[in-house]
């Protein structure tokens, strides 16, 4: 039962953070009110693709070097910045229209929102600090290959971010059809447009660093 505790105490601080409100928890209430549950699960499984991404970067030490390079860390974090406005660019200006598919489900691809949630994770230097700060505190050097110990971490932190993120999707999908109409199309479309432009200085604001 010892060897279980540190792994059910670091589930708990990645529920804890996790629970918090923070850009991932916007950005997918935003998109599946606008497009639709599947959308947004596609949404969710770019995220959990990007956080496991950092865990195997962090299981290898990666993540430490982008979290001690001001140059690294700070392409990583502007780099999101502007991606998240140029996804707010083209939500607004409709190159990107929130509409139904060919299948006429009143869904928006899910492709485009998978990549776009992978995208914006790569590019959230907090994610390796977070692989950096937090995750070695329950990495035990008496318990085995820390790379091994990082990787099982990383599966847990990513599996309950995941559940979180896809209960956040069921909720805001399931209004997504009292608003999805042809008359209010256009004006869901620049709420979304609006709400990354707030996410982006969220974004730009959360990860800066004191001199």
């Amino acid at each position: 039962m010892s060897d279980l505790n540190p792994l059910l105490a670091f589930a708990l601080t990645a529920l804890v953070i996790e629970i918090t409100p923070g850009p991932n928890m916007t950005y997918l209430a935003a998109l599946s009110l606008s497009s639709g549950m599947r959308t947004g699960f596609a949404a969710v499984a770019g995220i959990a693709l990007g956080l496991m991404t950092y865990g195997v970067i962090a299981a290898f030490g990666l993540a430490a070097a982008i979290d001690h390079s001001p140059l690294l860390y700070g392409l990583l974090r502007w780099g999101g910045v502007a991606y998240l406005l140029w996804l707010a660019w083209e939500a607004w200006s409709g190159k990107e229209e929130i509409a139904p598919d060919a299948a006429g489900d009143g869904e928006a691809r899910p492709w485009p929102a998978f990549r776009r949630g992978l995208i914006t994770n790569l590019l959230n230097p907090k994610a390796a600090v977070f692989y950096v700060a937090v995750l070695p505190e329950f990495v035990r050097a008496e318990a085995g290959s820390v790379v091994s110990q990082t990787l099982v971490l990383s599966a847990v932190y990513v599996a309950i971010a995941t559940l979180i993120h896809a209960t956040i999707v069921t909720l805001a999908g399931s209004l997504q059809s009292t608003i999805d109409v042809a008359n209010n199309r256009r004006t869901v479309r620049r709420v979304f447009a609006l709400a990354l432009v707030m996410i982006a200085l969220w974004f730009a604001f959360s990860t800066g660093r004191a001199n």
